[in-house]
């Protein structure tokens, strides 16, 4: 874990660079507005720490990029886990619930067991490979998976996207980015709210 004033140093160089807020804490009640989401009610004591901030007028739309950690029992003690998280909100956005996380062998186990249920994608043989996509709706979820967004996680690897209403979570699980990442998540994460928001 990177010491307080070591991450914040890196956070502020990043706020700078991409010309955005930066606060220690989670002064805008993050934590409040995620409790729906699988991260936020993972394990107990979670935190968010150094939050840049963009707010846009025009798209009606706040983009932030912060770290959390939470604790969760490893037999008699604790073990923390931490990622880096870009978090969306756009009205611009009316997004069905979904999960889609990195598929691994017990995934493809259960799957073909009759256990799990995974939404496929025949035209994107690579992002089914990759990832495991649920969510009820299903009709609704494919609509706003169509090719562009297919195509790009076919080649991006590891992310968990987490998507709801109006919110869009973007995060590699147990993995919190070094300073000069962080710049590149929030990228991504526009990416990935621009592809969703023209379908």
């Amino acid at each position: 874990m990177y010491s307080t004033k070591k991450r914040s140093e890196q956070y502020q160089r990043v706020a700078h660079q991409l010309k955005v807020e930066y606060a220690p804490d989670d002064d805008w009640g993050i934590m409040q507005q995620l409790q729906d989401f699988r991260l936020f009610r993972r394990g107990f004591r979670g935190r968010i720490r150094h939050v840049l901030t963009q707010e846009h007028g025009l798209m009606e739309s706040r983009v932030q990029v912060f770290d959390y950690r939470y604790l969760k029992w490893a037999g008699k003690h604790t073990k923390r886990v931490q990622q880096t998280v870009f978090f969306l909100e756009s009205r611009k956005l009316g997004l069905p619930e979904f999960y889609m996380q990195p598929e691994h062998f017990f995934h493809r186990i259960g799957e073909s067991l009759g256990l799990t249920k995974d939404i496929d994608f025949e035209e994107s043989p690579r992002f089914s490979h990759n990832y495991r996509l649920t969510g009820e709706d299903e009709g609704y979820i494919r609509h706003y998976f169509q090719e562009p967004m297919l195509r790009f996680f076919a080649v991006e690897k590891g992310w968990t996207l987490e998507g709801l209403g109006f919110y869009l979570v973007l995060y590699k699980h147990g993995k919190l980015l070094k300073g000069n990442t962080i710049s590149n998540l929030y990228r991504k994460g526009m990416d990935v709210y621009e592809r969703l928001s023209k379908e």
